[in-house]
């Protein structure tokens, strides 16, 4: 064996509260990579798509997350559903009351549209972090806990507050840079076992030893 089997609901039978959540999404627009998981003591990680909020299908925006992910829990993801008309006199969305108001029913142009939220590859985002709608998370990043992420946050650094800012990088630019060349996170499972060492270290030279 070289790891846990990606295909599997809670992958360690001693944690439970882990959940990979590839393997219990239903939403055709939501899309996570193998080894992500959600991590809920109180629910398993089983209802992590309730916490996806506001993801109508007829707006047509997706929740994108990648591979080896660490989502702890109380995460909410706000997607484009959530958007209120904001040029007009109120905000208020009279249509969804229906009773005669659904004639004011906005078109999609006239809402605040985000696009996509993408999550990169290897991000850890804290516990109780809000993502807006179509923010883009970059590989290796880390969210603190209780964030608000309302803009973009670069790969590879170490992001917190509401709103959520950078506070650093994680490492100096030629890391960072064959990091994103390596992208051991598309690697064979024998390939990363063979490497966990060399994964699992701060040692730079290390880390360059490893072929691309």
């Amino acid at each position: 064996m070289f790891g846990p089997n990606p295909d599997a609901i809670h992958p360690n039978e001693k944690i439970p509260s882990i959940c990979y959540i590839q393997n219990i999404i239903t939403r055709p627009n939501i899309q996570v990579g193998a080894y992500t998981y959600y991590d809920d003591a109180a629910t398993g990680g089983e209802d992590f798509e309730s916490h996806v909020t506001h993801h109508y299908p007829f707006i047509g925006d997706r929740l994108i997350i990648g591979k080896f992910c660490a989502i702890g829990k109380g995460v909410e993801f706000v997607m484009n559903g959530a958007n209120h008309r904001m040029a007009s006199v109120t905000t208020y969305p009279f249509n969804i009351f229906g009773h005669g108001w659904e004639a004011c029913t906005p078109t999609l142009d006239e809402l605040p549209l985000k696009g996509d939220t993408v999550v990169g590859n290897d991000v850890w985002i804290g516990q109780n972090v809000t993502v807006m709608p179509g923010v883009q998370i970059g590989d290796g990043a880390i969210i603190g806990a209780d964030s608000v992420v309302a803009s973009d946050i670069p790969p590879y650094t170490v992001a917190a507050g509401n709103p959520c800012r950078v506070i650093r990088p994680r490492f100096d630019q030629a890391l960072t840079n064959y990091l994103l060349e390596l992208r051991w996170w598309d690697w064979e499972p024998e390939k990363i076992f063979r490497n966990l060492e060399a994964l699992c270290s701060g040692n730079p030279e290390q880390i360059f030893s490893i072929a691309p």
